[in-house]
């Protein structure tokens, strides 16, 4: 694994922080997208960030 780059691998052990539910990895944006909770996470050099203070919500137009 570069450095910066996700490994989707750990999709398997992650889950959302608000619902349990499982994520999706977003490549394109570096996020992790629940979307039983309508949130996007940042993935940030390569480390998902799960806080909910950095998530965003999907109907909100990303960075």
């Amino acid at each position: 694994m570069t450095e910066g780059t996700f490994d989707r691998h750990m999709l398997e052990a992650l889950v959302c922080p608000q619902t349990h539910n499982v994520l999706e990895y977003n490549a394109e944006k570096q996020e992790l997208i629940s979307r039983s909770a309508n949130l996007a996470f940042p993935i940030r050099n390569g480390i998902p960030i799960l806080l909910m203070d950095e998530a965003r919500n999907l109907d909100d137009p990303a960075p």
